[in-house]
């Protein structure tokens, strides 16, 4: 249900029943929605059992929407030599960098699932270089976080190192494109005091149920 132009959704059975604003912009409801846009958000609902809020929320401009989509899934989707986990790694390493709430917890879920490893995710967002990587991962996200960061302090020998380490010139685009984008990602979020849905919090963490 909507308050004020918010959207608000009830917490999970068994608590208190408060409800959290998901953005403090308006949030269009799913009828309301072009045609295509609604059918994507009900393809993500069917696949994971509940739609993202990062979808409900960025609704709120379709055209925007669908570009940003599209050029997430050109990133995420394309032939790469990295990984799923790899790619998840950059979004949540960066993202802990820029402080973002939901694109930390929605996409360390996301790494969970991926690398296989509850405590992944964890490690990466507090200290990728403690963490429990490889090497080869550790200089990705080395060199992801400085372009999140002080993208102006990167230069020749930045790359030059990536390639040291077994990364090709079309990988180190893919780390310095999905860095570029979950900027944007990570601004909007805090923009629009984006939070992420429960249920993200717990995926790739405990056994699903049976």
């Amino acid at each position: 249900m909507q308050d004020n132009g918010r959207l608000f959704e009830p917490g999970p059975p068994g608590k208190d029943m408060t409800s959290t604003a998901i953005s403090c912009y308006p949030v269009p409801e799913l009828n309301d929605l072009p045609e295509d846009i609604r059918e994507t958000m009900l393809k993500v609902q069917e696949k994971a059992g509940f739609i993202p809020n990062v979808f409900l929320t960025l609704a709120h401009r379709p055209d925007e929407f669908r570009a940003f989509f599209a050029y997430h899934d050109a990133l995420m989707l394309r032939e790469s030599g990295l990984t799923k986990a790899e790619r998840e790694m950059i979004v949540v390493a960066t993202s802990a960098r820029n402080q973002c709430l939901y694109c930390v917890v929605a996409h360390g879920a996301i790494l969970r699932i991926y690398a296989k490893d509850p405590l992944v995710a964890d490690q990466v967002a507090v200290d990728h270089r403690k963490a429990a990587i490889t090497p080869r991962q550790k200089a990705m996200l080395d060199f992801a976080v400085k372009l999140a960061r002080t993208p102006e302090t990167v230069t020749a020998d930045d790359r030059r190192s990536l390639r040291d380490a077994g990364f090709s010139d079309e990988d180190i685009w893919d780390i310095g494109g999905i860095t570029a984008f979950f900027a944007l990602s990570n601004r909007m979020a805090h923009l629009i005091e984006m939070q992420p849905n429960e249920q993200f919090y717990l995926m790739g963490r405990v056994p699903p149920k049976k």
